[in-house]
């Protein structure tokens, strides 16, 4: 069996400024930092066999924070890019609110109908994400293994271990940065055995 652990990137500055990222990017915070080493400190005992991470920039920061010193294989895979947003990217969301009313509407309440300006849908998102969970089962029969990625590509996931439609994006649970998924896969599907756990950082906020 194989068993995958899903997280997010740590937070970074676009993100505490409220602009959409995509394929664009910026640096973690201190805080992203901080969490990132908290989600490794977490992961120390578990014996990983590999991790694959997006190759963007804030992706691979906190692929190395949380692998630390450890001797584990990383597989960058551009099928675990964010979202492409085109136009939006960079932008803040009050201003993309402005300048795209209707796309921005269907984004957030109604993913099925998402049209994007210079950039993708999420249905093909969803099908480069589905695209690394056939190369991992391809390339290895069991072990653990880490997936650094986004969150647009982890609710995306989501819908395929749930079967469920585009419609669903946004359902529960909330991807905060670090946060932890666990999903066991083996040949008869998914389970989906930890749900966007973010209890490291509680404890981390206690230290």
């Amino acid at each position: 069996m194989i068993t995958l652990y899903i997280t997010r990137h740590g937070e970074t500055e676009w993100n505490t400024e409220k602009r959409m990222q995509g394929w664009l990017d910026s640096n973690l915070t201190e805080n992203g930092i901080k969490n990132a080493v908290s989600l490794g400190e977490r992961l120390k005992e578990t014996e990983l066999t590999a991790i694959f991470s997006s190759p963007s920039g804030r992706t691979k920061a906190t692929t190395s924070l949380i692998r630390g010193e450890r001797d584990i294989p990383v597989i960058y895979d551009e099928n675990l890019k964010e979202i492409k947003l085109g136009q939006w990217e960079g932008k803040t969301h009050s201003s993309i609110k402005e300048l795209y009313q209707i796309q921005y509407e269907s984004y957030w309440n109604a993913p099925h109908k998402y049209t994007s300006v210079g950039g993708e849908t999420f249905e093909e998102t969803r099908a480069r994400a589905i695209q690394v969970l056939d190369r991992i089962k391809r390339d290895y029969k069991s072990g653990n293994i880490l997936i650094v990625t986004h969150s647009v590509v982890i609710k995306c996931l989501y819908l395929f271990f749930r079967n469920t439609s585009i419609e669903t994006l946004w359902d529960p649970p909330y991807m905060h940065d670090t946060s932890l998924t666990i999903v066991e896969m083996n040949e008869n599907g998914f389970k989906l055995v930890l749900e966007g756990d973010i209890s490291h950082l509680e404890t981390a906020n206690f230290i």
